[in-house]
């Protein structure tokens, strides 16, 4: 292999300037690396920001779409469907009465103890209500 005669006359680094090399080498590449790393803390933050936006826009859409739903339902759905959710208040308060004036303390103890427990250990409680949705559905089809 043949050489010109100006590679042959560049002069070799010494060690100590290699390694100044390669330290000054690495510490241009650390910084393009944090700019890399802010490039990408940026653009995910613009992305979160947009993603929030459309998700804003698609949900003030819904809703416009839920109101002219709701403007086309006849005046009687409307009015049975006050009706309704009134009549089941109502119930609720009388059960909730009942349940205050009739149920024995030791009762209203266990029944807040576990109410207590199933809102502590909600996703245990939604795990094991759809496993037994399921078993259902499964033994139902057998017969």
């Amino acid at each position: 292999m043949t050489h010109s005669p100006s590679e042959q006359s560049a002069p070799v680094p010494s060690p100590a300037e290699l390694r100044e090399q390669i330290e000054h080498t690495r510490h241009e590449l650390g910084v393009q690396d944090l700019a890399h790393e802010s490039d990408g803390k940026t653009g995910a933050r613009q992305k979160g920001a947009a993603l929030k936006d459309q998700a804003l826009r698609k949900a003030a859409e819904l809703k416009a779409q839920a109101a002219k739903g709701q403007d086309k339902l006849p005046d009687s759905v409307k009015y049975r469907t006050a009706q309704a959710a009134g009549y089941a208040r109502s119930t609720g308060v009388k059960a909730r009465e009942m349940w205050e004036q009739r149920a024995p303390a030791s009762v209203k103890q266990k029944t807040a103890l576990y109410a207590q427990r199933a809102k502590n250990n909600r996703a245990v409680l939604i795990t094991a209500s759809g496993a037994a949705v399921l078993w259902v559905a499964a033994h139902s089809r057998r017969s």
